[in-house]
């Protein structure tokens, strides 16, 4: 009875989870839209309880506009916007904010109701206090990657910040989809092998390092310096590789960012397919035989994707509908490496 009980509400809470992980999901993409449409610096000001309603009535736009106009994009990238035009992109900023302020609520309610149905078991405290310490440092981590743009002579937000933001979403994102992992996957579906599990790690780490230099290539804009493929402009190792002088040429020049980003793309899509061979020789649950070619496929859709991404780059309309597709088939992608080192972890 008490088994029974105990696999009832671990069930609830996994579940309870998994709807965190697809509001994260699409926290990160209205991220993405956020920063295509150029909205990150329309709000101004951070106000975590009166920002959760837009501005009411003309006068109040007007005044938020007025503060707009204050920031460098404004007077050197929007000069020529119209209130409408402004109201087009606080939209986007608005909606990203009260997306995540929506997703504490959820948690705070959904937690406080498990400790009243007392659903919560003593090794779950730990993990509950880290998830929320991930989640209030994401919001600290937002404001001040939208500070980094309100300064003089910045007309965008810094990549620096942008990329950490990314990341650190994603490291949310993870923890909260293992966690609710820990909950709902059952043992005999968990494989033991040293050997998949260190490598699926390796990769995982890759892509993180892949997935923050995504981030560089879109804080920087480094696909519009070579909408080229697979070519950088007609050559494969041009000049402009090196034109930033010391470690900060690897970080900061939009031409290395996005030779960087390709290379990794191709060295990650080579071990991906190599781990997917090794799987196929070992003895597995059937759970992690049904979905180990998950990566394969997700990993190769990604790669079409940066292409198409790059490519239509320069078109403003394209790179919005490109660039979010890219970036959700991202997270679909580390969440399929994710739940393969799970079934692999023993």
């Amino acid at each position: 009875m008490n088994n029974s009980l105990t696999h009832k509400s671990d069930k609830a809470v996994g579940i309870w989870l998994l709807t965190g992980v697809g509001m994260i999901m699409i926290q990160v993409l209205l991220g993405g839209i956020t920063r295509l449409t150029e909205s990150g610096l329309s709000i101004t000001e951070w106000k975590p309880i009166t920002g959760m309603l837009p501005p009411i009535g003309n006068a109040a736009w007007l005044a938020e506009f007025e503060k707009y106009k204050n920031t460098d994009q404004f007077k050197y990238i929007h000069a020529d916007f119209t209130l409408s035009d402004f109201k087009f992109i606080f939209f986007w900023e608005w909606f990203h904010r009260f997306w995540g302020r929506l997703i504490g609520i959820v948690f705070v309610i959904g937690f406080i109701y498990f400790i009243r149905k007392k659903m919560f078991r003593n090794e779950m405290i730990i993990p509950f206090i880290i998830l929320f310490f991930l989640g209030g440092i994401q919001g600290a981590i937002g404001w001040i990657m939208v500070k980094s743009g309100l300064v003089p002579e910045m007309y965008f937000v810094g990549h620096v910040e942008l990329a950490t933001h990314f990341v650190a979403a994603l490291i949310l994102l993870v923890y909260t989809l293992w966690f609710a992992l820990t909950l709902l996957v059952p043992p005999q579906h968990i494989s033991h092998n040293i050997t998949l599990k260190r490598m699926m790690t390796g990769l995982i780490i890759l892509l993180f390092i892949q997935l923050t230099y995504g981030g560089f290539m879109a804080g920087l804009r480094a696909g519009t310096v070579a909408p080229t493929w697979p070519t950088l402009n007609g050559e494969w190792f041009p000049d402009a590789l090196h034109m930033t002088k010391g470690k900060a040429n690897y970080f900061n020049n939009p031409f290395m960012v996005q030779f960087i980003h390709r290379g990794i793309a191709y060295i990650f899509t080579i071990l991906v397919l190599v781990w997917f061979i090794l799987a196929n020789r070992h003895t597995a649950s059937v759970w992690l035989n049904r979905t180990k070619a998950l990566p394969v496929i997700l990993v190769l859709l990604q790669v079409l994707l940066g292409i198409l991404t790059v490519i239509y780059s320069p078109n403003a309309t394209a790179i919005v509908w490109f660039g979010v597709l890219h970036q959700f088939v991202a997270m679909l992608l580390l969440m399929s490496l994710v739940w393969v080192l799970y079934l692999v972890k023993g």
